[in-house]
């Protein structure tokens, strides 16, 4: 992937020198470094909010009750998982998150959710270097997660002055909704192709 970038970057400007517009390339140059630096601002600030307030929903045991209430879905994601183990939280904490399109305040949860989901491994007694079905599982899921209000991508349109910002919603919910599903029945036949196998 780097290659690719530093080799379109490249025949930009080899492109730019030969059609005599060097003044061009270099005022795209700075223009770009300058709106990076802006949207990097506004999402530090916007992921700053979100973190927070997931921390909040956490300290008043709002993200407790909302993972009770998910437990049943992730007991069928995730049947290897014990019984009331604590990494049922951290997972229902990331749905959460991604599902209120908050994919940055998300990451602490998910961070936290593989960790304990590779110490479950280690006592099952799997390899080291091989992802466990649930371990997989949720690397599908957050990567497709179903979102309701996507954050994300309303504050980059509003960033680059879209007059209607929030319009991308249903697309967004739409699109997520197909991506989680069509993840939720892949993981399933996955794990039972790997059941059959061992």
């Amino acid at each position: 992937m780097n290659n690719l970038w530093i080799g379109m970057i490249l025949l930009g400007i080899v492109y730019g020198a030969v059609t005599g517009n060097m003044q061009a390339v270099t005022d795209a140059a700075f223009a770009s470094a300058k709106d990076a630096v802006t949207l990097c601002i506004t999402m530090t600030g916007m992921m700053a909010l979100w973190v927070g307030v997931m921390e909040i929903a956490r300290g008043a045991g709002l993200i407790r009750k909302w993972s009770e209430k998910l437990k049943p879905f992730i007991h069928f994601l995730f049947p290897g998982i014990p019984k009331g183990h604590k990494v049922q939280e951290y997972i229902a904490a990331n749905m959460i998150a991604n599902i209120l399109g908050l994919g940055s305040a998300a990451t602490p949860a998910g961070l936290k959710a593989m960790e304990e989901l590779a110490e479950i491994k280690k006592e099952k007694g799997l390899p080291e270097e091989v992802a466990s079905n649930e371990m997989c599982t949720f690397l599908i899921l957050n990567i497709s997660s179903l979102q309701l209000i996507p954050v994300s991508v309303i504050a980059y349109r509003s960033q680059y002055g879209s007059s209607n910002p929030s319009a991308i919603t249903g697309a967004a919910i739409a699109a997520t909704l197909v991506s989680t599903a069509t993840a939720v029945i892949f993981c399933k036949i996955k794990e039972k192709m790997t059941k059959d196998t061992f």
